[in-house]
């Protein structure tokens, strides 16, 4: 059985042509494009928490370093390096080999260069460092966002969501539904190329992760404003006739409160619209204008129906001690 340092070499040591110096060493040495700031961010996947012990591992590495680079979009970073650090209860080569395969599939496909990391024995989870550039100044965040703002989406939050709950057991979605829903949950799609796009057209912007309604109230918190999100203006979910009213309440709950989208939702000023239009068209993605920034209490989220009826959703999104 090989010991750490040769699983570290035969499955995670590849060329960092962008790095001074990778992995093998106590450090690694990254030399930034000058004048750009750096974006970083780090975040853990917990089996049974984030993912379930079972997933296919080449979509658990592909995962696994995908909501890292969510965040970096969310920013408008370019993604440059990233360090993996893991805990495995056992050594199962075939099973690393799977997770190292869909690990730097994702690297490759967003121009990353893996730089160093850790790895012990322990209960299955892993640790992403990742950084990328902005040019100064430029950064998105969330505490841009001005009253009277449009708050648009990407993609069709509530998918991944949709997805967890077939794997479950709790639902039971037609197809194509099943395979869209379940691709989008173990196979996110970092949004990179619209947060770069979205420098100098959004004001603020967050990944969805945690839930849309939660994470649009995170840049109303940082914002000091409210949110004012209508039912009518949501993307399309899986047409009304391939299922009965209980499951699109849940379809619906997933949308808003379900979380591991990847999306970002931004807020933009309203002159803005045929720029996000034209985003859109060049990226071939759907962008949705969902709401709109408010006056009211910082970070409060308001749902509306299609009579302007506030509509009351208990569940907003994840939270870890929640």
């Amino acid at each position: 059985m090989p010991g750490e340092f040769a699983l570290i070499d035969k499955y995670f040591t590849r060329a960092t042509p962008s790095a001074i110096l990778g992995p093998g060493d106590d450090c690694a040495l990254l030399l930034p494009t000058p004048g750009k700031e750096l974006a970083i961010t780090t975040d853990m996947l917990v089996a049974g928490t984030h993912f379930l012990p079972d997933t296919d591992p080449r979509s658990l590495g592909w995962k696994v370093l995908a909501v890292n680079l969510s965040d970096l979009a969310a920013m408008g970073a370019t993604p440059r390096w990233a360090l993996l650090a893991g805990s495995m209860p056992a050594v199962d080569e075939a099973w690393i080999a799977a997770f190292s395969e869909g690990f730097f599939a994702c690297a490759a496909g967003y121009g990353v260069d893996i730089v160093g990391g850790d790895t012990t024995r322990g209960p299955l989870n892993f640790c992403i460092t990742a950084l990328g550039e902005c040019e100064p100044g430029q950064a998105l965040r969330r505490d841009g966002a001005q009253a009277g703002d449009l708050v648009w989406v990407s993609g069709r939050p509530g998918l991944a969501s949709l997805g967890l709950a077939q794997l479950q057991g709790r639902i039971a979605l037609p197809e194509p539904w099943n395979r869209l829903c379940i691709g989008a949950l173990e196979r996110p799609r970092p949004r990179a190329a619209l947060g770069q796009a979205l420098v100098g057209v959004a004001s603020a912007a967050i990944d969805v992760s945690d839930g849309l309604l939660a994470d649009l109230g995170h840049i109303g918190e940082r914002s000091g404003l409210a949110a004012a999100v209508h039912l009518v203006q949501l993307p399309h979910l899986p047409k009304g006739e391939t299922y009965d009213a209980g499951l699109r309440r849940i379809a619906l709950e997933c949308q808003l409160a379900g979380g591991d989208d990847y999306e970002l939702c931004f807020t933009t000023p309203p002159g803005q619209t045929n720029a996000v239009s034209a985003i859109a068209a060049r990226l071939d993605l759907p962008l949705w204008c969902i709401g709109s920034m408010v006056e009211g209490r910082a970070g409060e989220v308001t749902v509306f129906d299609p009579d302007h009826n506030p509509v009351e959703f208990p569940q907003r999104g994840y939270d870890h001690f929640g």
